[in-house]
């Protein structure tokens, strides 16, 4: 553990507190896309395997359950609860997230450091987590509508990723035999799909105006 690595899971904890504070107080979805919480939460599911199996440290095991229980209930707000879910806009959320996820898999099948069940989805999640904000992306430039919490969720996810590459390069120079490489170039792919809405919110914030994607 270093600095770069608890803020990036301080960040990524935020990110899910203020989107599932709009969610829970406002009981509006206005702006979320279905999609991306679906992706994130077939992420979770596939990377966290190993909580029944093995145990690294209370904090590990404590920041994984929140994920998955975050992830899957922000799913089941947007789908089920009866007042949250009229906020949903179908019509906008059209990315057809489901041809993310079989290109992803087929990657993981061909790329990875060990070929285990368990390695082999958690290289899946590596894939898919770094591409799974794209339905969010899209939604956001087509309703160009952004309200604060749901930029805010959004700045904060790229954020998190951004502190986990300052991680990285730390540890490449701290710890001897370091190298990971499909971690480092999933989360750079990641990082990079962020970078016209991080214009776009520095620019917004810079010039005290609302925050719009271009469509």
């Amino acid at each position: 553990m270093n600095l770069f690595r608890l803020a990036g899971d301080m960040t990524h904890l935020a990110s899910v507190l203020v989107l599932l504070l709009k969610i829970h107080t406002i009981k509006s979805c206005a702006g979320v896309s279905l999609k991306t919480q679906e992706l994130y939460a077939l992420v979770f599911a596939t990377r966290y395997l190993d909580i029944f199996t093995d145990f690294i440290s209370v904090y590990n095991t404590v920041m994984k359950l929140i994920f998955l229980g975050s992830s899957f209930s922000i799913v089941w707000y947007i789908r089920r609860h009866k007042i949250v879910r009229r906020s949903y806009d179908k019509d906008q959320d059209t990315f057809r997230h489901y041809f993310l996820v079989l290109p992803c898999l087929l990657l993981a099948l061909l790329i990875h450091e060990k070929f285990t069940f368990k390695e082999v989805l958690w290289t899946f999640s590596l894939y898919l987590e770094a591409v799974a904000i794209l339905p969010q992306l899209v939604l956001l430039q087509r309703t160009r509508n952004i309200d604060n919490l749901t930029g805010q969720y959004v700045f904060l996810l790229g954020a998190y990723r951004s502190l986990y590459i300052l991680n990285w390069i730390y540890r490449y120079f701290t710890e001897p035999h370091y190298v990971h490489w499909i971690t480092w170039i999933a989360g750079l792919v990641q990082t990079l799909l962020y970078a016209d809405f991080f214009y776009y919110y520095f620019e917004s914030w810079k010039n005290n105006v609302k925050l719009q994607l271009p469509a």
